[in-house]
């Protein structure tokens, strides 16, 4: 049976010790960590292992619901998408401040997000300390658990607290039940058969070669921790006119066309190199092809430690790459084989969000939400919305009946699938949107009759 790890969102207000904290529970200094707020924007996903049990913790950047700062507010759409994917929510307060409104505001928050809450009560570091405890009650978590993320005091109770609070594991057919095919793309030499290799190699795989079924190439079947993928490395995409030779033509060719029957695409980026035009023109490749993405940023070892931060890239992947927002990041060094782990897991979570159904009153009522939130006038009229589902999925696909479908403005229809991404997260899978004409009462009277 295939290993599902609960998900646990790591939360709280700039500066609490949140990455701290994280590093501690995923045993190694994986986040990024300074004495100043704003250090981490984006989504850090890291693997929880105590003793038999283990979970996929998220560290999340400062959240401030009320800031209208551009920056700020991409962070807390991050937020949000975090706590939306968690089982469980660890909701990280500084016990030397003390419970601040801001912190009141996340409280607020949280519970209307319906996840459990565990209340890490960071920086006591003696016991002394745990008589301040008494104010954190006001919040309504319950008895917080003290904890000091710099020292490691009492952080194994609050992992054990951790696994007695997260609901039981989902069913396993919530994995992919076929094998995951994976098309590995790139321009040539950011490292792609280098990662295919790491992860061919990694811990507790198990690997055969089969003959591809539409190419003549060999694909790579693996096994990793009871999961099966099906590993496409292809040939580095050159620019249209740097390719010459009728081989290498071909090459190209048929690295687009592994597009097209993979479920999910690594787009691999050199990271001592940035990000080229090139790597733009692969990446609206695998949007145009609808497949499930995830950015891998190769050849992290090269970067000197302390050049740039992770969340400079990732801010730079996004500017970009704008069109690919709904794409996780992985950092990996496919030489020393580090981010594997974490790479399979995100892989995993896009591949199974690609296949996700929404129930249509769920969809319905996203769209009626946002329509009201802002509403769009089309040749005089008001935007009116009839009927919402969801018809097709890996890129998921959903069918809006309206009033007016060929006058809605292409900006009011990106606004509405960002509006479906906030609903339903989503991550990783592009979201096509097909505007139908709504049938009229009288129309639909015909069609009773007949």
């Amino acid at each position: 049976m295939t290993l599902i790890r609960p998900i646990i969102a790591v939360v709280g207000r700039p500066n609490v010790g949140k990455s701290t904290l994280f590093n501690r529970l995923v045993g190694r200094r994986q986040a990024l960590v300074r004495d100043t707020p704003g250090v981490t924007r984006d989504r850090l996903y890291g693997r929880v292992a105590f003793e038999r049990w283990q979970a996929t913790a998220i560290d999340t950047g400062g959240f401030d619901p009320s800031s209208e700062e551009p920056l700020i507010e991409g962070v807390r759409r991050q937020v949000l998408t975090a706590v939306e994917e968690a089982d469980l929510v660890l909701f990280v307060i500084d016990v030397r401040e003390g419970v601040t409104a801001l912190d009141l505001e996340i409280a607020a928050i949280l519970r209307k997000s319906g996840r459990p809450v565990v209340l890490a009560a960071n920086k006591v570091d003696s016991a002394a300390q745990e008589d301040t405890l008494g104010d954190l009650y006001r919040l309504g978590f319950g008895a917080p658990v003290p904890v000091s993320a710099e020292h490691g005091r009492g952080v194994a109770e609050m992992i054990e607290l951790l696994r007695e609070r997260c609901p039981a594991p989902p069913t396993p057919t919530e994995r992919p039940a076929t094998p995951v095919h994976i098309a590995v793309v790139g321009r040539p030499n950011v490292g792609k058969s280098s990662l295919v290799n790491a992860m061919v190699g990694a811990e507790r795989v198990l690997v055969h070669e089969a003959p591809g079924t539409t190419r003549d190439s060999v694909d790579t079947t693996l096994v990793y921790e009871g999961r099966t993928y099906v590993l496409v490395d292809t040939a580095g995409i050159r620019r249209k006119g740097r390719v010459h030779e009728p081989l290498e033509k071909l090459a190209v060719v048929m690295a687009l066309k592994s597009l097209e029957r993979c479920q999910v695409a690594l787009v691999v980026v050199d990271s001592s190199e940035g990000i080229a035009a090139q790597d733009a023109h692969i990446a609206g490749y695998a949007n145009e092809a609808g497949r499930a993405a995830v950015i891998v940023v190769n050849k992290w070892d090269l970067v000197p430690r302390g050049l740039i931060r992770k969340a400079e890239v990732v801010d730079q992947i996004r500017e970009r790459l704008p069109f690919l927002d709904y794409a996780p990041v992985c950092f990996t060094s496919a030489t020393e084989s580090q981010g594997i782990p974490e790479l399979f897991d995100t892989i995993d979570q896009v591949a199974v969000e690609a296949r996700r159904r929404i129930p249509s009153h769920a969809v319905l009522e996203a769209m009626r939400t946002a329509i009201a939130r802002r509403p769009a006038s089309v040749r005089g009229a008001s935007l009116t919305i009839q009927a919402a589902s969801q018809v097709a999925v890996g890129p998921p696909t959903f069918a809006l009946h309206v009033n007016r479908p060929g006058d809605v403005h292409f900006s009011y229809e990106r606004y509405l699938v960002k509006s479906l991404r906030h609903a339903f997260g989503l991550s990783g899978s592009p979201i096509r949107l097909s505007l139908r004409k709504a049938t009229t009462p009288r129309a639909r009277a015909r069609g009773l009759r007949r």
